[in-house]
């Protein structure tokens, strides 16, 4: 049985394809496992986003809803204030008669400390000019 330089190359290549193709399973079992794992790993991050996607959107509903209460809010207290407006003018505007007021009872008891004769006490005077005075302010309706 002699073989021919043709059927030996045959054999040559066939055993070459057989030690490469015995070479190459385990490779493929292995790059199987990894794909394996990483469509594993794409499906739990996919999970993951649409979970987060869920809960980035009932956060961002809250803060809207947290921004509108917030806008309502603010515009109440505008409201208010400008309510109250009035009431603090009104109030300084009071403090303001008052200081007059002290003021001008001041000079009043001043002058009539110097205008007192030595019977006339000045407490007595002092206190019929300040009534005498508030009297006329009540009367042009400035108290």
């Amino acid at each position: 049985m002699t073989i021919s330089y043709g059927a030996l190359a045959g054999l040559i290549a066939a055993v070459a394809f057989l030690l490469l193709v015995l070479f190459t399973i385990p490779a493929l079992v292995r790059v199987t496992k990894t794909m394996k794992k990483v469509d594993e790993t794409v499906t739990t991050a996919n999970k993951t986003l649409s979970e987060l996607t869920d809960d980035v959107d009932a956060l961002l509903h809250q803060s809207e809803d947290l921004l509108d209460k917030s806008n309502d809010l603010l515009a109440d207290v505008k409201d208010k204030v400008k309510n109250l407006d009035p009431v603090v003018q009104a109030a300084s505007d009071l403090g303001q008669s008052v200081s007059d007021l002290n003021h001008s009872s001041r000079r009043l008891v001043k002058r009539a400390s110097s205008f007192s004769a030595g019977h006339v006490k000045t407490g007595l005077v002092s206190s019929l000019i300040v009534s005498l005075l508030s009297r006329r302010k009540r009367r042009r309706g400035e108290d």
